[in-house]
């Protein structure tokens, strides 16, 4: 390969000069006052982003890892949660909930639509649940959770909202308090622009009255009380990824700077802008959910072509990095991360790329019309 390297998937994402220069500081004492000063500034930031008054905490581990933390502060064995299921990342915590020895039961809703409010009342009408569990933004399908029409149904109920929003925080607006998300969980390599190793959690109070019965289950280093007892006092209950931290505090200074409304508006606007595009290229996109991500853009194969020779085609020939899908979906879609520090050129390089692969490949394309139709939608916004 020649060409650049441009790094394209839905995370990790691309992390900025700044960003870089932070996580190359020298390493700190994270027990030490200049380490809590940042995870404070850092706390105090994400409470903005995630819509929150509730404590920050923060693991060293990848998204996955906090999606087995939240179950496993929820969850003893035998207990059930109701996981809605509509993509690659809620099947995920169906399997994680089971391996905890808890009862998974799902809501199968097809990939790249959106649960039914009134089967998601009916199903906890039937059933003694411990938890909810969704997804915000299936980074898979590009389908993004109603998480204000979701809570308002799960909030009547015992069962707590446990949210996976890894790909969706700081990309696509998060209102935990006002929704009635219990548990929300993120990890620093997608909208907040820094390396993977950083998982986050907020809790809420209906969250925390649960978790502080202890009913048998096996929780050490995930054990939220433990990391709460240290986050009132300005620490970690273990040894964090103290660089990525630091970057995390760049990466968020950096998004307030801008503006948050502002950060999320260019999310949306460069996020249409590619839909648009592959559009105009013949790519359908797959998403079918009344809300379509602004972090990841879902494209349907064209009959013909194999996803992953697109995917392969593009790095190898231009140097443009994106995904293709190693589930069900498997040479079906591809997939683009529209998340973090980008701009319209980044989107503009992405279709170039995009149509010169798919005429390499001999789908007939238009040429110029991916391009065109980004701009087009780029300048009324």
């Amino acid at each position: 390969m020649s060409a650049p390297y441009r790094l394209r998937l839905p995370g990790p994402t691309v992390v900025p000069e700044r960003v870089r220069a932070a996580l190359a500081r020298p390493v700190l004492n994270h027990r030490g006052p200049e380490f809590a000063e940042i995870l404070a500034e850092t706390a105090g930031l994400l409470r903005k982003v995630a819509g929150t008054a509730n404590e920050i905490l923060l693991f060293a581990c990848s998204g996955t890892g906090m999606m087995e933390a939240s179950l496993a502060n929820v969850l003893a064995p035998g207990d059930k949660a109701l996981v809605i299921a509509n993509g690659q990342f809620a099947e995920r915590f169906a399997t994680i909930a089971k391996a905890l020895g808890g009862d998974a039961d799902t809501i199968d809703v097809p990939w790249g639509q959106a649960v039914d409010k009134d089967s998601l009342a009916a199903r906890l009408a039937g059933g003694d649940y411990r938890a909810v569990v969704a997804v915000h933004n299936e980074s898979s399908t590009g389908a993004v959770a109603d998480l204000a029409e979701i809570g308002a149904v799960v909030r009547a109920t015992p069962a707590l909202l446990v949210v996976d929003s890894v790909s969706g925080l700081g990309g696509i607006e998060m209102k935990q308090d006002a929704w009635g998300v219990d548990i929300l969980l993120g990890a620093s390599q997608k909208a907040f622009m820094c390396p993977p190793g950083l998982g986050l959690a907020s809790v809420s109070d209906k969250a925390w009255k649960a978790i502080d019965q202890d009913a048998g289950r096996a929780r050490f280093y995930w054990d939220f009380r433990r990391a709460r007892d240290a986050a009132v006092k300005g620490q970690t209950a273990f040894t964090p990824a103290v660089s990525i931290a630091a970057g995390l505090r760049e990466a968020l200074r950096m998004i307030f700077e801008e503006g948050l409304p502002e950060v999320l508006a260019r999310h949306r606007r460069l996020g249409e802008a590619l839909r648009a595009g592959g559009q105009a290229l013949g790519l359908p996109i797959f998403t079918k959910s009344p809300i379509i991500s602004d972090t990841v853009a879902v494209f349907g194969v064209p009959d013909g072509l194999e996803g992953g020779a697109i995917v392969r085609h593009m790095y190898e020939r231009y140097g443009t990095v994106i995904a293709g899908a190693r589930n069900k979906l498997a040479g079906k879609v591809i997939r683009f991360g529209t998340m973090g520090y980008l701009d319209d050129a980044d989107i503009v390089v992405d279709l170039l790329h995009l149509e010169r692969t798919l005429a390499d490949l001999g789908h007939p394309v238009t040429p110029g019309a991916g391009m065109t139709a980004a701009a087009e939608r780029l300048r009324r916004q």
